[in-house]
């Protein structure tokens, strides 16, 4: 990763850290009722996502949701050896366990592998984001290797002070089709905002 990208992701993470917690959540649920009216949410029957940490969007609420509303879940879990994701389909919170960076993962015993053509839209975690899709995420690739063989959609959650003007992209980055922070939706693929 470029120095530029580690610096980026440096400050924002920091100011992240530095928000109000009330005001966080607040900012949480607009991007919750936004994400929930989106055509891709509404028809999506399989859901991946990931358990939100500390100042990350917050997934919790949109896991119930997605199972209020009849929808499969999956959650990654990592392989550090490969630098890999799984998903598996989980009906409950209890099927995880503190995994990988003390992530909430799926114990495989008690779940069901998703294949990436199960996968209907992929929410996609990341640290900074651009207007055109592009995304700086934790530094492990492990979602840009999942990805580069993913065709279905994918949707990034973000506040408005996570994204910057213009992203530098290298040739392994893949883009995310759509972007929804507290205030808009951009969709990238049809160069859109709403």
């Amino acid at each position: 990763m470029s120095r530029e990208k580690v610096t980026l992701r440096k400050k924002i993470l920091s100011e992240l850290e530095e928000m109000d917690q009330p005001l966080f959540q607040a900012k949480c649920a607009r991007i919750h009722r936004r994400l929930f009216k989106e055509a891709q949410w509404l028809q999506a029957q399989m859901i991946a996502v990931t358990l939100s940490m500390g100042k990350e969007i917050e997934t919790t609420r949109i896991i119930s949701r997605a199972w209020e509303e009849n929808k499969g879940v999956a959650v990654p879990k990592c392989d550090p050896r490969r630098k890999e994701l799984t998903f598996y389909r989980i009906h409950s919170l209890d099927q995880l366990a503190e995994g990988f960076y003390g992530l909430k993962e799926p114990i495989p015993e008690r779940t069901t592998v998703v294949t990436p053509e199960q996968l209907d839209l992929v929410i996609v975690p990341g640290v900074v984001f651009d207007p055109s899709g592009n995304r700086i995420g934790y530094g492990g690739g492990y979602y840009d290797r999942f990805l580069s063989g993913y065709r279905g959609r994918t949707v990034s959650l973000l506040l408005e002070m996570q994204l910057a003007g213009t992203l530098p992209s290298e040739k392994h980055d893949r883009r995310i089709d759509q972007l929804i922070t507290e205030d808009r939706t951009i969709d990238v693929k049809m160069n859109r905002l709403e």
